[in-house]
Parts: C-alpha cells; sequence; structure tokens
C-alpha cells in the first residue's frame, strides 16, 4: 500500500492539517479573563431602530422560562436560562424607545425608600423623596418552546482505517412578546420570534499499519454547541425590534423624525414579514417555482438487459412535454432515439413514446427529488419514422431536479424499463421479457403561469 511508504511524521502531519488543525490551535491551554459579554446581530440592529419622539416608561414584572423543559441529560439543569427578564430590561434599554422601571423585585426598592424615609425622619430632614415613575404600558410574554433535534444529520468517510465524521444538529427557542395598556388593558400588540440553535461535530481519524508490528492510530476533532444563552438573547432582541416596528407601522408611537415612519428600517422590516409566508420552520425558501407547462430536451442513455450477455452503455436524444396539475404532480409526454447494443449479439436503433406521471417530495424547494412511473411503446427503428414491430413496456424509477429559476430546470433521472414481451431482440431465451435500464440528463423550460397549491410546512 501507499501509505506504507510515507513517513510516519508526514503522516500525522497531513491528517492533523486536513482535519481540524484550524480548531487545535485555538484550543484553550490556560485561563482566560473575564470580557465584555458577545454582541448578537439583533443586537447591533436593535440599536440602529429610528430614534423615538419619546421613551415610554414600561413595567416588566415577569419574562419567565414557560417551556417546563429540562436538559436531557442535565438533571434538574433547566433547557433555557432562567434570566429573561434581565435580558428583555436591556433590550428594551438599547432600543431607545423605553424606560425600564423596575418591578421585578419592587419590593426591595419599596423596602429601600422606607429605610430612607426613616432615617430623614430621624436626622430630622423633611424633603420627601422623589415619586416612583408609574409605566405607561406592561410588557408580558416568555419563553414559550425550546424543541430539540428539529434537525439532525451528518455523513462521514473511512477508506483503509482512514477518514473522517461531521453530524449535526438544530434545536430552536422561542419567545412570545406582548406588550398591554395600562390604562385600558388593552393588548395594544403582540409578536414572537425564534431563533435556531447549532450543535455541531467533527472527527477525523486514521487507523493503519505502517509497517509489521508497528500500528499508527490518529485521532483529531471538535465540538461546537451554539450557547443557549446567545440564542434566547437574540430572540428576545429581535422580539423587541420587532415590537418597535409594529409600533411604528400601526401609529402607537412615533419617531422624532417623522419620515422613519415609510424609513430603511420600516420598509426592510415588512419585506422581511412578507418573506415569511415563504420561508418554513427550518429556515429554507418555499414557493411555487415552476409554471404549468414544461419543454424537456436532454440526452437518453439505455443499457440492454435482455436476452444476450454483453450489454454496452448506448446514448441518444429525448425531448418531452410536461403538463404540472399541482406543483407536486407532473404528467409528461417523451419521445426519444437511441440504441442498444450487446456486444456482437446485437445492436439496433429505438425509438420510444411514452406517458409519464412524475409526483415531486419537496415540491417548492429549489433542489427536489421525484419519483416516476408510466406507460408507452419502443420498437426498433429503420428510419424516421419507420418502425419494426412495436412492443408496449412499463417504467419507473426517479431523479432529482434543481431549478435555477422560475423558468429552467436541470433535471437527473434514473428509471427501468420493462418491455411486456421477449421479441424485441428477436430471440425468445429464459422465463423473463426484455427489459433495459434507462439514464437522462437534461434541461426543462417552463412557460405559462405558475401552479399554486397548498403548502404544507414541515
Amino acid at each position: 500500500m501507499i501509505i506504507n511508504r510515507l513517513p510516519v511524521w508526514l503522516i500525522i502531519l497531513s491528517t492533523l492539517f486536513f482535519t481540524s488543525c484550524g480548531t487545535l490551535l485555538q484550543k484553550p491551554l490556560s485561563a482566560q479573563k473575564a470580557r465584555l459579554g458577545e454582541v448578537t446581530q439583533a443586537g447591533l440592529e436593535l440599536k440602529t431602530l429610528p430614534k423615538a419622539a419619546e421613551a415610554l416608561a414600561v413595567a416588566v414584572y415577569q419574562f419567565r422560562d414557560q417551556t417546563g423543559q429540562y436538559k436531557a441529560n442535565g438533571g434538574f439543569s433547566t433547557a433555557v436560562t432562567q434570566g429573561g427578564t434581565n435580558i428583555l430590561l436591556k433590550a428594551l434599554k438599547d432600543s431607545g424607545w423605553f424606560t425600564p422601571i423596575e418591578r421585578e423585585n419592587v419590593n426591595n426598592l419599596l423596602q429601600e425608600r422606607k429605610i430612607i424615609r426613616s432615617t430623614r425622619t430621624q436626622l430630622g430632614y423633611n424633603e420627601p423623596l422623589n415619586p416612583l415613575l408609574y409605566a405607561s404600558v406592561i410588557l408580558e410574554g416568555g419563553i414559550v418552546s425550546y424543541d430539540t433535534n428539529v434537525l439532525t444529520g451528518g455523513a462521514g468517510l473511512r477508506y483503509f482505517g482512514a477518514g473522517g465524521s461531521e453530524q449535526y444538529r438544530q434545536d430552536r427557542v422561542t419567545v412570545y412578546l406582548r406588550v398591554i395598556s395600562v390604562r385600558t388593558g388593552e393588548i395594544l400588540k403582540v409578536v414572537y420570534t425564534s431563533k435556531k440553535i447549532l450543535s455541531q461535530s467533527v472527527d477525523a481519524g486514521l487507523f493503519q499499519y505502517v509497517s509489521f508490528k508497528r500500528l499508527l492510530e490518529v485521532e483529531t476533532g471538535f465540538t461546537y454547541n451554539e450557547p443557549g444563552e446567545l440564542a434566547v438573547r437574540e430572540a428576545i432582541e429581535k422580539a423587541v425590534q420587532s415590537l418597535v416596528l409594529e409600533g411604528i407601522i400601526d401609529g402607537l408611537w412615533i419617531p422624532i423624525d417623522a419620515g422613519d415612519i415609510d424609513g430603511e428600517a420600516v420598509k426592510a422590516y415588512k419585506e422581511e414579514k412578507e418573506g415569511l409566508a415563504q420561508i418554513d420552520v427550518l429556515g429554507k425558501e418555499v414557493k411555487d417555482r415552476r409554471s404549468k407547462v414544461a419543454l424537456q430536451m436532454g440526452s437518453t442513455s439505455t443499457l440492454y438487459n435482455g436476452d444476450y450477455p454483453d450489454a454496452d452503455l448506448r446514448s441518444g436524444i429525448e425531448i418531452g412535454v410536461q403538463y404540472n396539475l399541482k406543483p407536486a404532480i407532473g404528467v409528461a409526454f417523451h419521445y426519444a432515439g437511441s440504441s442498444m447494443t450487446a456486444g456482437s449479439f446485437y445492436d439496433a436503433k429505438i425509438n420510444y413514446a411514452e406517458l409519464v406521471g412524475e409526483y415531486r417530495l419537496l415540491p417548492y424547494d429549489v433542489f427536489t427529488p421525484y419519483i416516476s412511473g408510466g406507460l408507452g411503446f419502443i420498437a426498433e427503428s429503420e428510419g424516421f419514422l419507420n418502425y419494426n414491430q412495436v412492443f408496449p413496456k412499463a417504467n419507473i424509477g426517479g431523479g432529482v431536479e434543481y431549478m435555477f429559476n422560475q423558468k429552467v430546470g436541470f433535471r437527473f433521472a434514473l428509471d427501468y424499463n420493462y418491455i411486456f414481451s421477449d421479441d424485441l431482440d428477436n430471440i425468445k431465451q429464459g422465463k423473463y421479457n426484455d427489459a433495459y435500464w434507462r439514464g437522462n440528463v437534461g434541461v426543462s423550460i417552463y412557460f405559462g403561469n405558475t401552479v399554486t397549491g397548498e403548502r404544507k410546512f414541515k
């Protein structure tokens, strides 16, 4: 083996470099000092909101973890942070639209004011304390769900003891926030946001004999778990941002610059909100992508599977027209000219025509697999529209389609074609009818109105 001829040091260095050398260089080798907390993208956007004409006094009594969940392997440790109120108060302050007032531990505040008044009375001071601020609105809500394993997956490859693998998992935290008028008790606005939490593991290893009785074993890897507190904080900050912009749109509060009512921040928020109808729970864009009619063109490759041995792959041209009944369901007519061969025993030009039904598994995605099946006819060809005996056939298979845009898609398909006769190759032998495998590579060009349907968000 080639690996046996390589120096051991070269094998080790190559393994470390091509797997996770960069991660190993970031490995903490000593204690680190405290630093300021990380800044999230939502936190940055919060500070770029339009300026408020007047900050509203707002009271937050509790913003609790309402999931009731505990970590899977953490004993009685909760799945999400219990400090939601603190995070929300900071986000409100950072927005510049609200003046948070203490309500979560208001008893401590009142007790301290009693002590001040008592001390002043004993010292003979008669100046009263400033009155406490009262809230114009109250904010309520909480962390309502923490969904684990929303998406899991991975990939790996090993060959002769060398290889690596990667695994990932996505969790999801959801936050609801509502604003309530103190004067009337009316719920003025409700918003909710969610944030995905990523966990990822990458490892690589080598287990190989480099020489007689000398075994080399190398392992490296890393695991990354996105901090849950950061995810909760970003979801809360996004909720505050949404609350401010929703209030501007509905006229609940006014920016200092009247032009900000229809400014860039509001326009961007409206576009994001309108786009939610085309985004599923995994964050993928979901929309109607195909028109009702498509012209299909491409190459077809056939592999004979009949009574003769030594079959070889042959190519031809296929054209077709497809009509899409629904985003997931289409019907197509195909016509093609190709050939089939089996060494020196059989070589013939063929034509086939068929009617095929197609079911797309992910009809609203850019990349969708599909399954297909249909009926048709096949015949040996001696020229254009000059056929020998025509035989009925059936086919079943599948493929994938990638949509470059709403007008052009790239297709790859593979199917098995069963002929209801054993006479295509002019010989009857064995108990099975003639058949062939077929592969297609081509494009679909779509015309007409877009096919719409009921979307199922999973």
